[in-house]
Order: C-alpha cells, then structure tokens, then sequence
C-alpha cells in the first residue's frame, strides 16, 4: 500500500508533476513503480528532489521501468556503461541538447524515456524546459490533424552525431562512435502512445529531417509551422535542478530543451534511458 505522504503535484497546466515522498535508493514495491509509471504516462515528465542515489542505485531504480538502452554516441559514466554523462566543462561553450528534441527518435524502435539525474550544477542556470506533444496534438486545427493522418517522418542522427559533423562536443570527446551515426529510422507524424493510448505529435527539430516520400524542401515548411506551434508557452514547463534532483520524461510525449546560460560554470548530468517499442 501507497504511503499517504506520498504526493503528485501538476508543475505546468499541460506537462510535468513533482512526486515528494517516495526514496528512490530503495526498492520500490508495485504500487509505486505504478503510480510513477501512470504520472510519467499521463503528465510526460515527473520530477523527484532531495534525492541521493549511488550510480548503481540509479541504474536499479531505471530498471524496475523497462531495459536500459545503451547510448553509443555519448560517453559514458567512468565503469558504469549503462549511464551516459551530458556534461559541459567551464571553458566550453556549447552544451549538450541546447535545442527542442526528442532523443532516440533516429532509432528504430525508439526510447521509452530518460532518467537524468544532477550530479554537479552551476550556481544558476541550466535549468531544462519540457513540452507536452499531447497538448500540441490536441491543440490542432482539425483540418491539419487530417492532413498529418497517415503521414511519416524520417528521423537521423547522421547530422548531429555523424562522422562529417565536426562540433566542440566531438573535439573535446563528449560524443563517440561517429561511424555509427549511420541509420535514418521512419515512424507516424502522430502517434498512439501506447501506455496512454493518447495521440501525440511525433516530430522534432533535432532528428527530424522530412515526411515520408517528400524532400526536404517540400517538408520544410509544414514542419516548420509544426515547431513553431509545438514550442507554444502554454504547452510548457520549466524545471530548475537542485543538488540531489531528477527528471524523468517520456520520449513519444514530451519535447525538451537543456538552457545554456551558465557560460564559464560545470554541469554534469549522469542519463539512464530505456527502451521503448515500436511507435504506431
């Protein structure tokens, strides 16, 4: 049984909760990994405080949710392969993930979600901005929600992660694996989430590159009034880390956005992501 100072409280109007009162470093029985599951479903992303967990206590807690995806483009945790660091070091000046995307949508089967966890923060700044896909989704016209009915998109990581992409994250050693940067995956315009059955939009400015049997030309402007649409404030919420902190979001309903304004500071991020299932 649920404790009853166990609380879920809404952050934003459309996406994101806060949970207080469950301790992560432990073991959680099935009515918690359910309720977590259930809020993560339906609000996109949940938010934990005052957490302290070992990196092999990160790892279990990802593990009661589903198997870990291991990322082969980030570098990983120093002996812990199933987590990757998203780190930014004082002299750098890019960060990573510093623009709206869904990560894993270049796979084939894409991420169920992403488990951060705030290892070293800045004094101020970094925080990380969500957007519900839902929300967005919903708030088309439904003359455009028939034209995007049936429609795919080709998602790649070739042009962020690939070998012809020089950046300051492949300088410094922030990405690897550059030659394996090489699979385009293709998946619905809008999908059926399958732990919540809700539709959502399912097209990023990160790893997608245009509609199923258009070029890239002919697709930029649709997907361009789609962005614009999707990155709409009231969709959104803003969450600020603290020592100790977690978000925990759904990649097929949520977009994010890693704020880079803390120039001359260090963030590191310790990232678990899991695996998902097909998209329909």
């Amino acid at each position: 049984m649920l404790s009853n100072s166990i609380r879920v409280e809404p952050v934003g109007s459309a996406v994101g909760a806060t949970i207080e009162g469950i301790d992560l470093a432990a073991p959680l029985g099935p009515e918690a990994v359910g309720l977590i599951r259930e809020t993560l479903f339906d609000r996109g992303v949940v938010f934990f405080h005052g957490q302290s967990l070992t990196p092999e206590q990160h790892i279990a807690f990802a593990e009661q949710f589903a198997p870990i995806n291991i990322n082969r483009f980030f570098r990983a945790a120093e002996g812990y392969p199933a987590i990757a660091e998203v780190r930014k070091e004082p002299a750098q000046t890019k960060n990573i993930g510093g623009g709206w995307h869904t990560d894993h949508s270049y796979d084939q089967v894409p991420a169920l979600g992403s488990v951060l966890l705030a290892r070293e923060l800045p004094p101020r700044g970094g925080d990380t901005l969500f957007a519900s896909m839902y929300a967005a989704y919903d708030a088309l016209s439904d003359g455009l929600k028939a034209t995007l009915e049936g429609l795919r998109a080709v998602h790649s990581s070739r042009h962020v992660f690939g070998p012809k992409v020089q950046t300051e994250a492949h300088a410094d050693g922030r990405y690897r694996n550059a030659e394996q940067a090489v699979q385009d995956a293709v998946h619905p315009v809008v999908i059926r989430h399958p732990g919540s059955n809700r539709r959502a939009l399912y097209v990023n400015p990160g790893f997608t590159l245009r509609f199923e049997g258009w070029t890239e030309e002919e697709s930029r402007g649709l997907l361009d009034v789609l962005y614009r649409h999707a990155q709409r404030p009231e969709f959104q919420c803003r969450f600020q880390w603290r020592e100790g902190s977690i978000a925990f979001w759904d990649n097929r309903a949520t977009w994010h956005y890693a704020a880079n304004d803390y120039q001359g500071e260090r963030r590191l991020m310790h990232r678990i992501t899991l695996e998902g299932v097909p998209l329909a």
